[in-house]
């Protein structure tokens, strides 16, 4: 029985001393669907180690752009190894597919628990988030961004642990490079940095991990959508939002409603340093030619600009008010009389 069953396993002649190929793995049953393939439980032909095979059809990646998402993945994973990682093992490609050979972590995705509890004690939130503060840890020891947290991109394994999948986004930050601008990821999950292309690092991952630990918590985002966002629809909307009730904004803008809280003196003091600092003296404007010759170095045009373009300015209040010189000079005249 057991010479049947291994002249069955090893019925076809494999090479298992070549380059890692579809023809080394059994096909077993099918666990994942995305925008670019499949992920498919594989077993090692010769070890019978299992894995997860996440595979991504070529055409599609070259069709949706991805081609620099899909190398810089297979870059990252080939240099990164945690026990709370989705883990790289073979990677390898035939004419039509590129393959990433996986951990297997076959408890579902936190999107898919989410959807059957619609929320979670504080006890299994806590130990959700830990597992993947402590990835992200040591991603960003490595200088790595993940930049797409998500209940989706969050597997569970047998035993409720949390590991961190999905890296097609993932940046890899270096001295030459410290902060990328561009705009990646899933937006009810960006931090603010991320959205407003201020430039960032990795410290974006932990914005949404905090997204994600409020989801769940409470079975909702803190943000629903682009659209829903406390302001996105104007002041008015912003003002009628509960959490303001009773707050009166015209006294508010108007500086007539009192402070519900009021500093303390140690908060208000101005720091010592500051006090200490160098005075600003007036200096004597320089006068730039008259003629239309422009100035030759970069400094000098833009002194001139600033000379054209950044005129005095009175409030027109301000004119119709009378200075104190004109009040002193006013009662002395007054007293003269």
């Amino acid at each position: 029985m057991g010479g049947c069953c291994c002249k069955e396993r090893y019925k076809e002649d494999i090479d298992f001393t070549s380059e890692p190929n579809l023809s080394h793995f059994d096909l077993q049953n099918l666990i994942g669907q995305g925008v670019f393939g499949k992920v498919r439980i594989v077993r090692h032909k010769k070890t019978g180690r299992r894995f997860a095979l996440k595979y991504v059809n070529k055409s599609i990646c070259i069709k949706q752009k991805a081609i620099n998402n899909i190398i810089t993945e297979r870059k990252i994973l080939e240099h990164i190894h945690h026990s709370l990682i989705t883990n790289l093992h073979y990677a390898f490609q035939d004419n039509d597919t590129l393959f990433f050979v996986l951990d297997p972590i076959l408890g579902g995705d936190l999107r898919f628990h989410l959807k059957q509890h619609q929320s979670f004690p504080e006890c299994q939130v806590r130990h959700y988030v830990a597992c993947i503060a402590l990835s992200l840890n040591y991603l960003h020891s490595k200088h790595i961004a993940h930049r797409d947290i998500k209940p989706e991109n969050i597997l569970l394994d047998q035993q409720n642990y949390a590991y961190l999948s999905d890296f097609n986004i993932a940046f890899q930050f270096s001295p030459q490079q410290p902060l990328v601008w561009s705009r990646s990821g899933t937006v009810a999950y960006m931090a603010p940095d991320v959205l407003s292309k201020r430039g960032y690092s990795t410290s974006v991952d932990w914005w949404s991990l905090g997204i994600v630990a409020f989801e769940l918590l409470f079975g909702t985002l803190l943000v629903k959508s682009p659209h829903q966002r406390l302001g996105c629809h104007g002041f008015e909307k912003f003002k009628s939002h509960p959490w303001f009730k009773g707050l009166d904004w015209d006294k508010l803008e108007k500086k007539q409603l009192p402070s519900p809280c009021l500093l303390d003196e140690g908060d208000q003091r101005v720091n010592d340093e500051l006090v200490e600092d160098r005075l600003v003296y007036s200096t004597k404007r320089i006068s730039f030619p008259s003629d239309n010759s422009m100035p030759v170095t970069e400094e000098a045009r833009g002194r001139l600009q600033l000379e054209q373009e950044f005129l005095n300015y009175v409030h027109p209040t301000l004119n119709k008010q009378p200075s104190f010189y004109d009040v002193c000079l006013s009662l002395i005249n007054n007293g003269k009389r």
